[in-house]
């Protein structure tokens, strides 16, 4: 019963076969991305079924013994054992929730402030910090795509690209408009002030995309890097940003020095957007990643972190709540990131 609700074995069981046939057709190894990645959730899948396997096996050994025992000891032995179980249970579920077709993969997250200037700019920064946090403690890595200062604090633009197993499945639900309340250090009278800022978050598609891109629908805009890289970085227009015209997609790359490497990697993210763009489409669902219509104020928030006149972040789609901002601000959100994964799972 304890295992019933995870997941249904015989899908899993299916789906192993499927992808394990796909390994013996002729020509598997043409296309060496699509081939890693096939073998890459064969792996998982194998990992999954046999906790699974293991976890049933240990559970109707317990609950045999529990049936044929009256002593203490063994009874109490046998309840401790099921306490680790349960922890087992846990990680096992965790795996299960990150089963979506990218959520292995590394993700880009895009953080745009909203209006109001110096503040908004501000609660950008903190949210780009709080995700390089979280980050460093996962043992994920991240660089830093494209960055543009706020002209008195903060941040105007940042994406940071995520490296690390499961880094798409753990964040994809950050997507949306973030709030922040507190008392502004930028006001001399020590008021309180509201702020947003909106995140994206997209995978990085490795696998060929079948996406069809026009020279004329491009808009290709280079200009000198404004963030980190050193002196040299900003001798030359090497920054690239792309916006294609259709979707008003815009994609900025600062991160390399060689402006052509720059121009690479944008097309490889814009490439990902519409691709999403496209699935979203097809699927008729709401486009999460990337609405350009999405309003960055009150009311559209997912989440809302408040640290004056009271302590709080609450997820307005979950309930997740927490009385301790200032950790969650500090990179702990992995417990709301399962959390919110649970609740919101489609």
């Amino acid at each position: 019963m304890i295992l019933g609700g995870i997941f249904d074995i015989d899908t899993k069981m299916i789906e192993l076969s499927k992808l394990e046939s796909q390994t013996k057709e002729e020509g598997f190894w043409q296309n060496v991305d699509k081939a890693n990645d096939i073998n890459k959730k064969i792996v998982n899948l194998q990992k999954i079924i046999n906790s699974y396997k293991k976890l049933k096996d240990d559970l109707n050994e317990y609950i045999e013994t529990l049936k044929n025992t009256e002593d203490k000891e063994i009874i109490e032995i046998i309840n401790s054992s099921i306490e680790q179980l349960e922890k087992e249970i846990e990680s096992l579920e965790t795996k299960t929730i990150l089963s979506g077709e990218y959520d292995d993969l590394n993700c880009f997250i895009e953080i745009h402030p909203g209006a109001g200037g110096t503040e908004s700019c501000d609660w950008a920064s903190m949210l780009a910090r709080m995700y390089q946090k979280f980050c460093e403690k996962k043992g994920y890595k991240y660089e830093i795509v494209e960055e543009q200062k706020g002209e008195e604090a903060g941040i105007k633009s940042i994406t940071i690209k995520i490296i690390g197993d499961y880094a798409y499945g753990y964040l994809k639900k950050e997507s949306g408009i973030h709030r922040l309340v507190r008392i502004s250090p930028f006001d001399s009278g020590a008021r309180r002030h509201t702020s947003f800022a909106a995140v994206s978050v997209i995978p990085e598609i490795k696998k060929d995309i079948n996406i069809e891109i026009k020279e004329e629908d491009l808009k290709i805009d280079v200009y000198h890097s404004s963030g980190a890289g050193g002196q040299s970085v900003n001798t030359s227009n090497s920054a690239v940003r792309i916006t294609h015209l259709p979707t008003k997609t815009v994609v900025t790359c600062q991160n390399e020095r060689s402006q052509l490497k720059n121009k690479e990697q944008a097309m490889a993210i814009l490439k990902n957007k519409l691709f999403l763009i496209a699935q979203e489409k097809q699927n008729s669902e709401i486009n999460t990643l990337k609405d350009s219509n999405t309003s960055i104020n009150f009311g559209s928030q997912i989440r809302s972190y408040i640290l004056e006149p009271y302590k709080l972040v609450k997820d307005h789609r979950s309930n997740f709540e927490s009385s301790d901002p200032v950790k969650v601000l500090d990179g702990y959100i992995e417990n709301m990131l399962l959390y919110n994964l649970k609740k919101l799972k489609s």
